[in-house]
């Protein structure tokens, strides 16, 4: 089977839960928003006039994953392994540059090895290699490592809101992405809640995408 680690080929996406943590990937067909993103999006567009502060903002959206930047991803997987029982792919060697990742609103070169695990959310490691990337300005400043974003999803159509809404509050962009099965922004969450919040605005193709992921265990 094709690896599902690549940037190319998933959207770093969380679990198929809804806000009472209960599985709705039965219910629904491929492609299809699940019934917890119709909540959500409903949500943002009724409610918008209430997202006045980011508590309120991403109270409306899934939590999706955790991503831990260390220095020895292989050392990490082999950890988190033996302790979680769940198995990570062999990590991928990633470049900025091949996703047209900015870094503050310029595309440079930078690159890093991930994987990521399914396990009731999806669980990213990043050991930053070479060049600018969030990642590596994570390290030089914690250089053990540790939680340096949480993610959280919504439908693409909702993108624009939140992240907009999150812009006028003051809140700056680290990175953006624009892949055909997600948009994804990063934004300076650190002196709010100590580490980076990464939006995502998942298109139809993304949550087929987000099915392959969860059947990879």
């Amino acid at each position: 089977m094709q690896q599902l680690n690549f940037y190319h080929d998933y959207i770093r996406t969380g679990s198929r839960r809804c806000f009472r943590q209960k599985s709705v990937a039965s219910t629904i067909g491929a492609g299809e928003r699940p019934a917890a993103e119709n909540f959500v999006y409903t949500n943002l567009k009724d409610k918008q006039t209430n997202m006045n502060n980011i508590n309120n903002t991403i109270a409306r959206l899934e939590h999706a994953q955790i991503c831990w930047v260390i220095p020895n991803i292989h050392a990490t997987v082999n950890f988190l392994s033996n302790a979680l029982g769940i198995a990570f792919p062999t990590p991928t060697h990633v470049r900025a540059q091949d996703l047209n990742m900015t870094h503050y609103g310029k595309v440079v070169a930078g690159e890093w090895l991930t994987t990521q695990a399914y396990n009731g959310t999806f669980i990213e490691l990043v050991q930053p290699v070479s060049g600018q990337n969030m990642f590596q300005d994570y390290l030089d400043k914690y250089p053990e490592g540790g939680i340096q974003h949480n993610a959280f999803r919504l439908p693409v159509d909702g993108f624009d809101l939140v992240t907009n809404n999150l812009r006028e509050q003051g809140y700056a962009v680290i990175s953006e992405v624009d892949h055909p099965i997600a948009r994804m922004a990063f934004f300076d969450t650190y002196k709010t809640l100590g580490v980076v919040t990464e939006i995502m605005g998942i298109t139809p193709e993304g949550w087929k995408t987000i099915e392959q992921m969860q059947d990879v265990r």
